[in-house]
């Protein structure tokens, strides 16, 4: 059985792409949807570009209304079917209600070496607490921030003259080994039933 995989995005989507790229050969699973809450997100067209399908759910419409925002993504995701829904830069906060639903099903890739700096700026954070490495997670995603159970890390060192942004680039370039490494696990995980 092959496993159907929906990445939500935000923006550029690099994450996505390497998710996209990796899906070929013997992986348990192929790409079903790439879902974006902004229509100006450029992940969209590398998306459409590799033959997957691409939708927006735009937020700001809703206003406050999370409930509501989070009824349409579930309506759009029902039309896809996806068994797994990766989280790639989506720069949404889900609710519990959602989460619920997908909880066992979802990951996400977070720009830290979880538990430390859950949430923004963690490269800026990291720097500025003196660490000597940082990295990524990728993790399962539930009701608590950031706090899902870990499928794996990567560490990069945190050099004398790094800035946010230059930790950012060297951390991405992990970002793009260890999310389409942990989306295999998973998804080798749910197709075996273990």
């Amino acid at each position: 059985m092959t496993l159907r995989v929906a990445i939500f995005i935000s923006g550029g989507g690099s994450n996505m792409v390497s998710l996209l790229d990796s899906m070929t050969s013997d992986h348990p699973a192929r790409p079903c949807l790439v879902l974006s809450n902004n229509s100006d997100a450029g992940g969209l067209s590398k998306a459409a570009a590799r033959g997957v399908a691409t939708t927006v759910v735009d937020h700001r419409p809703f206003g406050a209304d999370r409930a509501a925002f989070e009824m349409a993504l579930n309506e759009t995701l029902e039309q896809y079917q996806p068994d797994i829904v990766c989280l790639a830069g989506f720069m949404r906060v889900l609710t519990e209600e959602f989460i619920s639903k997908w909880q066992g099903r979802m990951i996400n890739i977070h720009p830290s070496l979880l538990p430390k700096y859950r949430g923004l700026k963690t490269h800026a954070r990291a720097i500025e607490t003196g660490d000597k490495i940082a990295g990524c997670s990728v993790h399962e995603v539930t009701v608590e921030l950031d706090e899902g159970p870990m499928l794996g890390q990567h560490t990069v060192p945190i050099l004398n003259d790094d800035t946010p942004e230059t930790l950012a680039a060297r951390v991405l370039i992990e970002e793009h080994i260890l999310y389409p490494a942990m989306l295999r696990k998973f998804a080798d995980r749910l197709a075996s039933g273990t």
